[in-house]
């Protein structure tokens, strides 16, 4: 493949850009702290001063940015990829965003010409740093068929979803369903520890039952010992959940347990923990009940 620029160096696009650099492909990489990039450097990328500078360099440039406004800003702000599009040029979006900004930045790329899919991915920092992301794609078919090989380097599985908006809805249906096991999870924990049960037996309990799952496999063990190492930020979890939520006002579909947890890691964020592992939401419920 000719060579690809990533926009964005955070947990997630740092490791993924490295794996693109592990197999073989040329990357051109940007952050808007540039000195995040010098680690990339060493593996052998370029760095781009801007994301107009990179997407004029690269046929394809992949951007991994925190939220929706992040993904806007590097698109439409004065030196932003957008400067640059035109045709010929691809740009694959895989922040987790919601589907009027995925459909924002498609029609912008489009009417330069360019194309555009949107890749939003289910899969946190380990993950990320094995290849072993779950890619969840839709818009401009032919460019996705053009950087599935990239896909399959970051991803185990690439799912093409059709139209723009629907990669969006599916990794917020995902990440919501995520937040609220990990409430239920959380409850569960300290239930078992009040009511005078080995926690850790509780996690071998449930890792061998119908509702067993690596989430639990793996946070489990952390959160008992109250660590929460960020693979993938509190913050980012419940701006998910926000919205989410947003996306069942549109189609009126209930969804009471998604609020209530959404209610916890908005508690969880007003002490401190949003820069934390989604999992710390565990000490809102074990602060609760330890103050009483």
């Amino acid at each position: 493949m000719e060579e690809i620029g990533f926009l964005g160096m955070g947990i997630m696009g740092k490791a993924m850009a490295v794996n693109l650099l592990r197999h073989g492909f040329k990357v051109t990489v940007w952050n808007r702290t540039l000195s995040r990039c010098d680690e990339l450097v060493q593996h052998g990328a370029s760095v781009g001063e801007t994301p107009a500078a990179v997407v004029k360099k690269c046929k394809y440039t992949i951007a991994m940015l925190s939220d929706p406004a992040a993904a806007l800003s590097v698109v439409f702000d004065k030196d932003g990829a957008l400067e640059q599009i035109c045709g010929g040029k691809g740009y694959i979006d895989m922040s987790t965003v919601d589907a009027d900004t995925s459909s924002k930045i498609s029609e912008a790329i489009t009417s330069k010409g360019g194309s555009f899919v949107e890749a939003p991915v289910s899969g946190s920092k380990k993950p990320a740093e094995d290849g072993q992301l779950v890619i969840l794609a839709a818009g401009d078919k032919a460019l996705y068929d053009k950087v599935l090989p990239a896909f399959d380097v970051l991803g185990k599985k690439s799912f093409f979803l059709g139209q723009v908006g629907n990669g969006a809805k599916m990794k917020l249906v995902v990440n919501m369903i995520m937040g609220s096991m990990m409430n239920a999870f959380s409850e569960g924990i300290v239930l078992a520890d009040k009511s005078g049960l080995d926690p850790h037996i509780l996690l071998d309990v449930l890792d061998l039952g119908a509702i067993a799952n690596p989430m639990f496999k793996m946070k489990g063990p952390a959160m008992i010992n109250n660590n929460y190492p960020p693979a993938f930020p509190l913050k980012h979890q419940q701006k998910d959940m926000r919205l989410a939520l947003a996306l069942g006002d549109e189609n009126a579909v209930p969804m009471p347990v998604a609020a209530a947890a959404n209610e916890a890691f908005k508690k969880a964020r007003s002490l401190g923990l949003g820069d934390h592992d989604f999992s710390a939401v565990f000490e809102t419920i074990r602060g609760a009940q330890s103050s009483t």
